[in-house]
């Protein structure tokens, strides 16, 4: 053999160095997009932090308000700066393949928009005639942005802005000297909360039990009178709706622990402690790990698991116990 033919048998095709490459390139946004689809693990009332490092947070976390506020921010920092940061808006892979995360991340965006909103309208005014408080009337709208903007403003650079603003108000909180910066713990407030989360549950059951396009099956999760004109959801909205409805379910099952820590009073007046512990269990039911890599969509006692139901019927318990409890918050 001579040393010409040597050397070019030491030598790779172009082609070959560039299926390489690409198989490289997958291997490396594949992994990147599966770590990046991880659910952010839970965390505690007491692992909340305050901005300010001279500020106790067992002691803040006695000033009423401060645990709804602080957990509100949480999930919206958990949006942004999650593994992969905020990938709902991204143009680029692995983030413009992905659906389920941002899906996961929508359902997470829908119950930071509806605390806020319940901070600006019901926690922090007295009555219906009494001023709302600047700061969190700006953090409203802040969080109301475009979930999907990548333009100047862009999406994180609004939500963290809004959540400069919580801040600020929950400081408000714990200083105690600005009068517009308050939070009322009454049963009326948290009344209106619980209608708006009533109605989120509902409607995630209802779409979740559509997956297999069955009235019987459906009237089991939601009212009859409605299971009639579902129709069976389309298998690529499958994952969505499933997704969409477990980074609710994640950041509500948040909000009820700190809800339980701010009006615990109130709960105890009320005898509402049953039920607000049972919303808690099957949202943490609801959010457990998912061992399959993909949402399966079986029917009856088939072969396959259908995850989606499965997620429907937690849902719905957590929707009855948060009926119970709304209830209970109407009684005097």
């Amino acid at each position: 053999m001579t040393k010409e033919s040597s050397s070019a048998d030491r030598n790779w095709p172009i082609g070959k160095v560039a299926g390489v490459l690409v198989l490289l390139l997958i291997v490396v946004i594949g992994g990147l997009g599966a770590y990046w689809s991880w659910q952010p693990e839970w965390f505690e009332i007491t692992d909340l932090e305050m901005t300010n490092p001279d500020i106790d947070t067992k002691e803040a976390l006695k000033t009423p308000g401060v645990a709804t506020v602080s957990t509100t921010i949480k999930l919206a920092e958990t949006l942004l700066d999650k593994p992969g940061g905020y990938l709902s808006n991204d143009l680029m892979p692995p983030g413009v393949l992905m659906d389920n995360m941002p899906s996961w991340e929508y359902g997470v965006l829908q119950e930071v928009r509806d605390s806020a909103r319940a901070l600006r309208n019901e926690f922090s005014r007295s009555q219906t005639q009494s001023v709302e408080s600047d700061l969190v009337k700006t953090a409203d709208v802040k969080f109301s942005f475009d979930a999907h903007s990548y333009m100047l403003p862009s999406t994180e650079g609004e939500y963290r802005a809004g959540i400069k603003t919580l801040q600020r108000f929950r400081a408000a909180l714990i200083a105690g000297n600005d009068q517009t910066a308050r939070f009322f713990v009454r049963a009326d407030n948290l009344r209106a909360y619980l209608q708006v989360v009533e109605k989120r549950l509902g409607s995630y059951a209802q779409r979740l039990s559509a997956s297999v396009g069955d009235a019987e099956l459906v009237a089991a999760f939601v009212d009859p009178t409605q299971a009639q004109v579902l129709e069976k959801t389309s298998w690529y909205e499958i994952d969505n709706n499933f997704y969409e409805a477990r980074g609710y379910a994640w950041a509500l099952l948040h909000m009820m622990q700190a809800i339980s820590h701010d009006f615990a009073e109130v709960l105890e007046g009320k005898n509402a402690h049953v039920s607000l512990e049972q919303i808690i269990r099957d949202l943490h039911g609801a959010t457990l790990r998912k061992m399959s890599p993909v949402v399966l969509n079986g029917h009856g006692y088939g072969l396959l698991a259908n995850h989606s139901l499965v997620l429907a019927s937690y849902l719905s318990r957590a929707n009855a116990a948060v009926i119970d409890l709304r209830v209970l918050m109407e009684r005097g």
